[in-house]
């Protein structure tokens, strides 16, 4: 393979040198110091420090010392480091699970980084350790761009837990999975693009990692669509049409009409080693034994407690729901795409054809006794998953979405930490934002507040140990509610760079909030009083050159909503 083409440079990690919020000596000359929040990062010990044994560590046991035996891949190590010898900087040894071919290396200017909220230190008499700092590794970050705040203090955590997380895994300088690994994967990366830019008005890494991802593909079939999907949202989080007219013949490729039946809907089963070339897979970085395979979820196997996986039971057949939802959604995506750049006829030709996947679905998939989407071509099985893609990719006709969200929101989290992403989408589309909000509050083991109440500031790659015996407390796919909330909750999306942009609060039950949410012209303020009995009021500031339509809940009992056009500057709606 050539060497990988970029439309655009990201810019270079920075270091943040944090302070320790406690420091307290935990036995002789043995020191405990918590840095507030976990972060990829190494120490920065005094000059004279001399002899050191460092232990670093994510998680505390219930004595309040780091965990030296943490489940999963919650990481712990010891590090022996003599500053007369190697400096001040504590030295990191490289972890060949993180460095493999497939890994992307940190960049030498930052040197290794382990995540670590915690640290141990054994030092010498007289070793002061108020002055050691944590020296934490992100992509340039505006802690103030973005802000969220609202009348539930519950939803008010789990949106300042993903938030950070956005920040704190910018570590490598392209969105990666976390820390077992190190490496790009576009599912992954799609929520990581959408939740950057909700909390910081920064769009370079979220197209670095894109494009790298366009080159240097991994395997899940449902991954290939994502691409296009990542396409479609720089293009309206940016504007900028040059990514999509350099890669447009590949992207065209990732829609996989290629493998397209006569009714449109598509399988893997008998792709050849060609197609898959043709996608950039099997280049100098792919890991991996095997060609492309759906994915859908975490699929069962031994990382979970009985081997049930995070899929809902969902029946793998050739021709699958779930990825055939992706497919019309990236048609769609695709189509669009065209028009931007001016082929009419292009457009058509993917407009066809979503139009075409999405009759198939609905005639082939669709059990009109149950009013819910099977898994697949000759399933009798209907999961979560068949029916929350179809709800959120905006596929489900009119008539059934009543029946079809009833049934989504009747199994409950009954996915991975990736699907609720969609999840929360279909049942925000389908006006059941109580529900979500619930799913974003819920204090059992399968939501944001298990993991806050377990000590991490990261976000996790599952629900917890037991649903993924190796999981690691540091994965920004399990970070949904830092865009779901601007992007549902709220309602703000953009069309073309931010000169234009739709806002339709869905607050559901919740009495107030407010957001700042940044863009590339200035922020975006908004403030929304829905207490109950009352119309919704909207208290809008929006920066110079940006033009909103705002949609927001008819009278009491009505469907029809009140549509605001052409706003500017500030504005009072009700």
């Amino acid at each position: 393979m050539s060497a990988p083409k970029f439309t655009v440079q990201p810019k270079p990690i920075v270091v943040s040198p944090i302070a320790p919020v406690e420091v307290r000596e935990v036995g002789d000359n043995c020191w405990f110091l918590d840095f507030g929040k976990a972060a990829f990062a190494s120490l920065q010990l005094p000059d004279n420090a001399g002899r050191l044994t460092v232990h670093l560590g994510e998680k505390l046991t219930g004595q309040g010392r780091i965990d030296r035996e943490p489940p999963g891949c919650i990481r712990y190590c010891r590090i022996e480091h003599d500053t007369a010898r190697s400096g001040p900087r504590l030295v990191i040894p490289a972890d060949k699970r993180n460095t493999g071919k497939g890994a992307i290396p940190m960049p030498a200017h930052v040197g290794e980084v382990f995540p670590f909220r915690y640290a141990e230190i054994e030092a010498a008499p007289g070793f002061d350790a108020t002055q050691v700092k944590q020296l934490a590794a992100h992509y340039p970050f505006d802690d103030s761009a973005a802000h969220f705040e609202c009348s539930d203090q519950r939803l008010n955590d789990v949106w300042e837990l993903c938030k950070y997380t956005i920040k704190a895994t910018t570590f490598c300088g392209v969105y990666v999975d976390g820390d077992r690994e190190r490496i790009p994967y576009e599912g992954d990366a799609y929520i990581n693009q959408l939740g950057h830019y909700c909390t910081d008005a920064e769009y370079a890494m979220a197209r670095y990692s894109h494009e790298y991802l366009l080159q240097y593909p991994t395997w899940p079939t449902d991954w290939q669509l994502y691409s296009v999907l990542m396409a479609w949202e720089d293009f309206c989080y940016t504007g900028e049409k040059e990514s999509i007219r350099q890669f447009r013949g590949l992207l065209k490729r990732k829609t996989l009409i290629a493998l397209q039946r006569e009714d449109g809907l598509i399988s893997t089963e008998n792709v050849s080693r060609e197609f898959e070339r043709s996608l950039n897979l099997w280049n100098e970085k792919y890991i991996f034994e095997h060609g492309l395979r759906d994915l859908v979820d975490w699929p069962p196997g031994s990382f979970t407690e009985g081997g049930t996986g995070e899929r809902d039971n969902h029946e793998m057949l050739p021709i699958n729901t779930v990825v055939n939802a992706l497919h019309a959604a990236a048609c769609r995506a695709m189509a669009s795409m065209e028009a931007v750049i001016g082929d009419s006829s292009g457009m058509m030709v993917f407009t066809q054809r979503e139009i075409q996947i999405r009759k198939s679905l609905n005639e082939k998939m669709w059990d009109a006794d149950r009013g819910v989407y099977v898994d697949g071509e000759g399933s009798e099985h209907a999961s979560l998953h068949s029916n929350m893609f179809m709800l959120a990719l905006n596929l489900v006709p009119p008539e059934r979405v009543e029946s079809v969200a009833a049934f989504v929101a009747s199994r409950g989290m009954a996915c991975s930490v990736y699907g609720a992403q969609f999840l929360l989408e279909a049942l925000f589309r389908a006006r059941r934002a109580d529900e979500a909000l619930a799913l974003m509050t819920a204090d059992h083991d399968r939501g944001w507040l298990n993991m806050i109440k377990a000590g991490s500031t990261m976000t996790w790659e599952a629900w917890d140990w037991k649903y993924k015996n190796n999981l690691d407390w540091n994965h920004a796919w399990g970070a949904a509610p830092a865009n779901i909330i601007p992007r549902w909750l709220m309602g703000i999306q953009p069309k073309k760079g931010f000169r234009q942009v739709m806002i339709q609060p869905r607050m559901g039950a919740l009495h107030r909030a407010r957001i700042k949410h940044p863009t590339p012209f200035g922020p975006i303020h908004m403030e929304v009083d829905n207490r109950a009995g009352k119309p919704m009021r909207v208290e809008l500031e929006l920066p110079a050159g940006v033009e909103a339509t705002v949609v927001l809940p008819g009278k009491a009992g009505s469907d029809v909503p009140k549509v605001h056009t052409q706003l500017t500057g500030k504005q009072s709606l009700s």
